[in-house]
């Protein structure tokens, strides 16, 4: 039963760090902000797993406070991310009282 466990774990890290490569591959290329913040919740994700299995291996359950933080610090910083993503892409975004449009700078459009 002991060799199944740790084929078992040993297989799920093995996995782990292969989904935490294809994962850093997804970061570097994008191609937009938002395929980078769900990678940066998915490397949450894989850490508490990470983790996880680590706490299995040594068979002590002190990491799992340790996931519970981690869980939450991703939680908030997937929203945090979200609501930056969501003002900034806002189409009735309010600008400075002093600053310049961009209508103002090129002028009226000239009609055929």
């Amino acid at each position: 039963m002991k060799l199944a466990n740790d084929i078992l774990l040993n297989g799920a890290l093995v996995l782990i760090v292969l989904a935490g490569a294809l994962l850093l591959v997804r970061i570097w290329r994008g191609p937009s902000m938002l395929d980078r913040a769900v990678a940066v919740d998915i490397a949450a994700v894989l850490i508490i797993a990470g983790i996880g299995v680590n706490a299995a291996i040594t068979r002590t359950s002190y990491y799992l406070s340790i996931m519970l933080v981690t869980a939450f610090l991703g939680f908030t910083s997937s929203v945090a991310i979200a609501r930056f993503i969501a003002a900034r892409d806002r189409p009735g975004v309010r600008t400075r009282p002093g600053a310049v449009s961009l209508k103002k700078v090129q002028g009226p459009k000239e009609r055929p």
